[in-house]
Order: C-alpha cells, then structure tokens, then sequence
C-alpha cells in the first residue's frame, strides 16, 4: 500500500484561509485528490438538520444606511448577520423559535441560526438583554451585515 503524501503547506494555507474569512470548513478537490479543513464544532445543537459549525464572530460594524427600516435607536442594540446565508429560527421546521420578542437573553445564548454552504451556524447574543424586534422570518435569506435582532 503506498504512502499518504500530505500536503502540510495546503492544509496551513487552508487553515489560514477559514480563519481570515470566519468560515467553519473549506474543501478542495483535485482530480482523485480532496482535502477537507473544518473548525472543531460548538456544541452540538439538538435535532439540527445539518452539522454545527461555531460562528463566534462579532456581530459587524453598523453601517451608516440603517436597512430593514430601523430607526437610530435599534441601532445600538442590532445582532447583524456575519455571513449571507438562510436564517432558521428553530432547531427544526416547525420547532419553538430560540429567541422571540420580550424575551430575556444571555450573553452567548443562541439567537437563531444561519445555514451558509450546508453548514448550520449559531449566532450568539453578543450581549445580555431584551428582544426587542426580531426582524427575520424562518427560512428567509440574509446578506452580510442585514440586521437580524435587536436586544435592547
């Protein structure tokens, strides 16, 4: 049986690449040859239909256009989408929402999730609060940056 030849500079240069671009895995296929370099998961989320890869990136800088119709005020409290991808807010189709309006949420506690390239990922409160909108609807596409909750 021949040896396995890995490719150690792919692999740091793949690992390098999900790392500036806050994407969860990343597959390269050449010919008979494919590498896959994934982020060891969060914690496994309960009846997901898909894995679940972390996204523990900051929620993004607000723009200076306020989308979505939000006033001034929101904009402190915005949770903003940091990937383009469809937004589920249950663990399942039909399921109880994570978070709905006038609830009290922690800091870190799963908001809802976003699917980008079949890959579940939880967005967290960035802090703790109220819901005070929730200005997304189950299986709605988001852009990066849209404003996808607002804690007050």
């Amino acid at each position: 049986m021949p040896k396995l030849q890995v490719d150690k500079a792919l692999i740091r240069e793949l690992s390098q690449l999900l790392d500036e671009t806050n994407l969860t895995e990343i597959e390269l296929s050449e010919g008979s040859r494919s590498v896959r370099v994934a982020r060891a998961a969060a914690a496994p989320l309960a009846a997901a239909p898909a894995t679940v890869g972390s996204a523990l990136a900051a929620p993004a800088a607000p723009t200076p256009a306020s989308p979505s119709g939000t006033d001034a005020a929101d904009e402190a409290g915005a949770v903003r989408s940091p990937m383009v991808g469809t937004v589920y807010l249950a663990a399942e189709p039909g399921g109880t929402p994570f978070v709905k309006v006038g609830d009290t949420v922690a800091q870190g506690q799963t908001l809802l999730i976003i699917e980008a390239m079949k890959v579940m990922n939880q967005i967290p409160a960035p802090r703790a609060g109220t819901v005070k909108k929730v200005l997304v609807e189950d299986a709605q596409p988001t852009g990066y940056g849209d404003i996808l909750v607002v804690i007050g």
